[in-house]
Formats: C-alpha cells, sequence, structure tokens
C-alpha cells in the first residue's frame, strides 16, 4: 500500500535530506589533505650559527666574473668562428662582422697617404736634374741674346757717334730698348737658374709633411677601425655562451632582442677552465657585521636538487656594498637591500659536475 505524503510531511523529509547533505559537505570540504613532500631536502645549517646567502657559480677569474664581450662597432655578423665549450687563446677571433664599407674607406684613406707621402718625396727631390738642365739652357740663350742686343746696340751707338745722320734718333733708341729688353730677360733666367737649383721651398716642404703625416694617421685610425670589425678574445678562456648568429645584427650594447625589445647583454661570454670555478655569494648588509674575519672563513655550498655539500675555499671579499640583485626568484624579495660580495672556490670534477650561472645555497660558519 503506497505512501502518501502530505505537504506538511513532504516539507520535513526535504528538510532532512538538506541537512544531511550539508554535514556531509562540510565533513568532505574540512578534511585536509596530507602534505607532498618537498621535491629536495632543504639546505641544512652545518654551523651552530651560519650564515645564509644565495651564490651563483662562476668562472674562476684571475680578477672579477666572466668576461663579457661586446663589440666596439655595429654590424651584421657575416661568419661566427667559435662554438660554445670551445678553447681560445688571446687574440683569437671569436666572429666577424661586414666591414665592406670600412675596408674601402680604409683602402681610400691608404691611397692618400700614399699620395701625399709621394709628394712629399717629390719636393724633397727638387731640382729635378730635368729642370735643372732646362733652366740652364734658358740662361744661356738669355745671355746669347743680352750680348747680341748689346753688340747691335755698341754699333749703332758708334755709328751715330761718328756721324749723326748715319743713324736716326729713331733707329739708336730701338736698339737700346732691345738690349734692355734682352738684359732684363737674362737677369730673369738667372734668377729662374737659383730659384730651381734652390729646390722645394723649405714651407712647402713642411706644409706637405704635415699633410702626409695626418693623412698616414688618418690611414692608422681607419685600418684600426677596421680591425675592430673582427671580434676577438681579450684573454685566454673558454666560450662559455655565444648569443648571436650570422645574420645578426650587433651594437656595442649587443643584440636586440624582439621579445624584450631591448638589448639581450654580450655577444660573446667567456669563462676560465671547468675544473676549478668560483661562487659569488651576496651577504646582506645587515649580516655584515657578523662576517667572521678573513683568515678564519669557513663555508659549504649546497647543491640544490640534490644532498652534496661542498666546502669552499674563500677567495676574497669584494670591498664595495652594492644594490641586491634577484637570485632566488621570489616575488616577495626586497630588491632595495644592499649587499657585500663575498666570493668562494671550489673544485668542479666527474663527481660534481656544475656550471656558470647555477644558483646554489651556501652557508658561511662564524
Amino acid at each position: 500500500m503506497a505512501i502518501k505524503l502530505t505537504g506538511t510531511k513532504m516539507l520535513f523529509v526535504l528538510a532532512g535530506v538538506g541537512c544531511a547533505a550539508a554535514i556531509a559537505a562540510a565533513v568532505i570540504l574540512n578534511r585536509r589533505p596530507s602534505p607532498q613532500p618537498p621535491v629536495f631536502a632543504p639546505a641544512p645549517n652545518p654551523y651552530p650559527q651560519g650564515i645564509y646567502a644565495n651564490g651563483i657559480v662562476e668562472s674562476d677569474q684571475p680578477s672579477g666574473s666572466n668576461i663579457n664581450v661586446y663589440p666596439e662597432v655595429s654590424g651584421t655578423i657575416v661568419d661566427v668562428q667559435v662554438r660554445e665549450g670551445q678553447v681560445v687563446r688571446r687574440g683569437d677571433v671569436l666572429l666577424k662582422l661586414d666591414d665592406r664599407v670600412q675596408r674601402a674607406t680604409a683602402e681610400q684613406q691608404r691611397a692618400q697617404a700614399q699620395a701625399a707621402q709621394a709628394l712629399l718625396e717629390e719636393l724633397k727631390a727638387q731640382p729635378r736634374p730635368e729642370a735643372l738642365q732646362v733652366a740652364k739652357a734658358q740662361m744661356a740663350a738669355a745671355e746669347a741674346s743680352a750680348r747680341s742686343a748689346w753688340d747691335a746696340y755698341g754699333k749703332q751707338q758708334r755709328a751715330f757717334d761718328m756721324d749723326p745722320h748715319a743713324v736716326s734718333r729713331d733707329t739708336l733708341d730701338n736698339s737700346r730698348n732691345a738690349w734692355l729688353v734682352a738684359d732684363a730677360n737674362r737677369t730673369t733666367a738667372q734668377r729662374q737658374l737659383e730659384l730651381t737649383r734652390a729646390g722645394a721651398w723649405v714651407f712647402d716642404v713642411r706644409n706637405q709633411q704635415a699633410q702626409a703625416d695626418a693623412l698616414a694617421k688618418a690611414y692608422q685610425a681607419s685600418n684600426a677601425l677596421l680591425d675592430r670589425y673582427a671580434l676577438k678574445a681579450p684573454r685566454d678562456g673558454v666560450v662559455m655562451a655565444i648569443k648571436a648568429a650570422a645574420g645578426s645584427y650587433v651594437t656595442p650594447q649587443g643584440v636586440y632582442d624582439a621579445y624584450t625589445q631591448g638589448s639581450n647583454g654580450p655577444i660573446v661570454i667567456l669563462g676560465s677552465s671547468s675544473d676549478r670555478l668560483n661562487v659569488r655569494c651576496f651577504i646582506d648588509e645587515i649580516l655584515i657585521p657578523r662576517i667572521p674575519p678573513q683568515e678564519s672563513i669557513k663555508a659549504q655550498m649546497f647543491v640544490r636538487g640534490t644532498r652534496v655539500s661542498v666546502p669552499l675555499q674563500f677567495v676574497g671579499i669584494e670591498p664595495f656594498v652594492v644594490p641586491k640583485i634577484a637570485l632566488s626568484d621570489q616575488r616577495l624579495e626586497r630588491v632595495d637591500v644592499r649587499v657585500l660580495p663575498v666570493i668562494f672556490r671550489f673544485q668542479n670534477g666527474a663527481a660534481l659536475r656544475l656550471y656558470p650561472g647555477q644558483l646554489v645555497d651556501v652557508y658561511i660558519g662564524q
């Protein structure tokens, strides 16, 4: 026999079902899931009062950090002659830029310098033997003309003295004028011979010498600039990173990054041999007074993701407090803090293989 529920009973039933569902939901939602185990155990402090610091692995350098190589000129890369991990020597070409325009400019200035030097040598070599022979010949011809004019004038003058009617005054004057003109030409030829024998004027030589020196220095500067189109290793080392390829346009600020709309940093990064590496730590300025004396500094490095700890050898302190850089990539990390860089060294080997740029945890004992 079916049971018929009245409206009031139906409301009580629905209310009971709702209460039961609410209780079940509250129980289920209030259950706390068991925490997931950490991906790796956090680095323990091996010292009773150790100072913690983030560290970044760097190549072992005599001073400073990794060598960032930038081009000194702008241009398009036409050839990359090294690869990552390659050992290079100082002066080895890392990559080449398109130097056609600069090479043509240097060749033009070289030709100008050679022309100026040739003109200077020409001035110093004066008088030219052929020019001296011409001047002597002109002097001989002028002397002959002067003697001939003098003889003609002398004959006219003696005839006039013997008989004034034998030679007209006009003819005598013309003969005298011809002799004066011939004598003036002889004087001019003599001065020209003396000028030819003297050679180039000393002021002309000095002026040409200055022009030749200026053009030679311009060529040297242009040729030196041409050499900058080949990016060379500033010292012995290992190529750690190459951030550009053939066809990329680079500037002294680096290579343009379309994603960041700015420079992508150095073109080539050089480091030292990977047998020994450095760790650069940054100690918060409020912890600087707690750093022990340098002769007794000891530290240990913990490799993230492993249980490996490595004792570190103290290298030195860079005595210049700088603004902190975000190494831990934590959004809440303060970036207005100033820190003191402290550098350590460790031996890199087959059992422990780290790479420059890797982040580690470091504890400095007190």
